[in-house]
């Protein structure tokens, strides 16, 4: 019979290089102590990396590079993957995925419809933030992503040129897609979208439409 160790070893060394790890992925094989120990010793023993407190990875290498550890937002869906919860990148990741910013957050907030959590791995960190059902009801690739964004702006301050650059990103999505996020959107955010993407003599016939879904 193999022991805790042997076993979570050899399930280990079916996995291609890079994977991330939990001790989740082991029950079953001994306890849960047992588990946490083999692991941290695989760690030790540089089989396996530690990432943060229960989170590791199968150390994964370039010829030039060296060592390739994997990104926050490839934690970020594992995570969410293993607890089986969704999530959507929120604030200034959001903006950051969209192109309305240039600078990556140290740390990636993320809204989720399972328990606040926050993970800190090397220089950044993740934080899953819940939130409610009506933000996973949105539906467009494109402006649910946009209204994650826009609610942690000072829509007062955004300049023209960032207007225009997000009417462009609004005009990629579907029309069904956009009248029924703008919906769900925030008031606040509502009105500043239907203000700069609809035409004066167009925004009549817009509320309308969004007022008889």
């Amino acid at each position: 019979m193999k022991s805790v160790h042997k076993e979570i070893f050899d399930r280990v060394g079916t996995l291609k290089a890079g994977a991330i790890v939990f001790p989740t992925d082991f029950r079953g094989i001994g306890t849960e102590d047992a588990i946490k120990t083999a692991l941290y010793r695989m760690a030790k023993e540089g089989q396996l990396e530690r990432l943060a407190h229960g989170i590791y990875y199968l150390p994964k290498s370039h010829p030039v590079v060296g060592k390739l550890l994997p990104s926050l937002e490839e934690v970020a869906y594992a995570i969410a993957e293993r607890e089986r919860v969704r999530i959507r990148p929120a604030g200034a990741y959001a903006a950051n995925k969209l192109g309305l910013s240039t600078q990556v957050p140290t740390q990636l907030v993320y809204i989720t419809d399972g328990q606040p959590r926050q993970i800190k791995i090397g220089k950044g960190s993740i934080r899953f933030k819940p939130t409610t059902p009506k933000k996973f009801a949105m539906t467009g690739q494109i402006s649910s992503l946009l209204i994650q964004a826009l609610e942690e702006m000072d829509l007062e301050k955004i300049s023209s040129e960032m207007k225009t650059r997000i009417k462009q990103l609004l005009e990629k999505e579907t029309p069904e897609n956009l009248l029924e996020d703008i919906k769900l959107a925030p008031a606040k955010v509502n009105d500043f979208l239907i203000n700069i993407y609809f035409k004066p003599n167009r925004k009549n016939e817009f509320l309308s439409k969004i007022n008889s879904l």
